[in-house]
């Protein structure tokens, strides 16, 4: 298959290695975060054509050359459930709260997460004011992080506040002091040392649940970079980084440092090719990364203009205990 356009109208073409394969099995390798019973539902439903005929049978076996259009329904919205979860609060008025959000937590529901997310637990934290402010399934929300990445992140408590910090992220701080600073442990000794990352970021033309950079359809993407210790020797080599953010894009940072040869610790989609060099690191080094089991990236420090009084505001997390004891073991090594 071969990705045609973008936006809410997506077209692809049949390839070769396709040809004869039911509908609904194409459909679920090419449509991130689809399953195989969605693509099935939404083939019944109407929302698939091919070479310009409604197609609503899951078993179809397409042809090579046949064109694939797709139109993904406008999502049914629900109210999220207010759910008890413990929130580590970093700072909290009558517009604002920022928190420090755990690795392994989704910032909001989306296609087969309904539950357990920040937006559950930010609803019960902050009562009925919370409901309707930036969209239903996503109230108070204006940034996000993955949700294997942990740190500081911020959300809305009226609407006022949601336009002004929503601007704010729009303009990438060229206009206001927004800042946005992450720490990262990658593979490898960076060279130069600091420097910028300006590459377009889009969809994986060839795995659509990956992002990647691009030469065309892809959305504009910056990345400073700046190291901050090396550790290793002539076996292995580990760096810690400080990464700050000019623009906003899914996995920039992951998709970014990946591109230049520098991929993340520990990241599981971005980092393929580099895990043959984990059986190079010391056996406290590899023991502490199998136990932090995620991409070693966190939002450290975050500067905003608090939306009601304008003051510059900076809030900060220290690394968590499974990359704070990743970094012991790196010192400990290299000693």
């Amino acid at each position: 298959m071969h990705l045609g356009s973008e936006s809410e109208l997506v077209t692809f073409l049949v390839s070769a290695d396709d040809h004869g394969k039911r509908l609904d099995i194409v459909l679920a390798s090419l449509l991130d975060g689809h399953s195989r019973s969605r693509c099935q539902a939404l083939i019944k439903s109407g929302a698939l054509s091919i070479d310009g005929a409604t197609i609503s049978e899951p078993k179809y076996r397409v042809k090579q050359d046949q064109q694939l259009c797709f139109v993904e329904p406008d999502p049914v919205d629900a109210d999220p459930e207010p759910q008890d979860i413990p929130l580590e609060v970093l700072f909290e008025d009558d517009a604002i709260i920022v928190i420090n959000k755990p690795a392994g937590m989704v910032v909001h529901p989306a296609s087969g997460v309904e539950r357990d997310t920040l937006v559950n637990a930010l609803l019960f934290h902050c009562g009925d004011s919370l409901k309707g402010i930036g969209g239903v399934k996503r109230p108070g929300i204006v940034h996000r992080l993955d949700k294997d990445t942990s740190g500081v992140m911020i959300a809305a408590k009226t609407d006022e506040a949601h336009q002004s910090l929503s601007a704010q992220f729009a303009d990438h701080g060229k206009n206001g002091p927004l800042r946005r600073t992450y720490n990262a442990f990658v593979w490898g000794v960076p060279s130069p040392e600091k420097g910028t990352i300006d590459a377009m970021i889009g969809r994986s033309p060839h795995n659509r649940t990956r992002q990647a950079i691009v030469e065309n359809n892809g959305r504009h993407a910056i990345t400073h970079y700046k190291t901050l210790n090396a550790y290793g020797g002539d076996k292995w080599t580990v760096s810690k980084i400080a990464c700050q953010l000019e623009t906003g894009r899914t996995h920039q940072i992951r998709v970014h440092l990946s591109h230049i040869g520098y991929a993340l610790l520990g990241d599981p989609t971005y980092g393929i090719g580099f895990e043959s060099r984990e059986r190079n690191l010391p056996m406290t080094v590899q023991k502490s990364l199998k136990s932090l089991a995620r991409q070693a990236l966190h939002a450290v420090d975050l500067t905003i203009a608090h939306p009601v009084s304008n003051e510059e505001m900076h809030f900060s997390s220290p690394l968590p205990a499974d990359m704070a004891n990743l970094e012991n073991c790196l010192q400990t090594a290299d000693s």
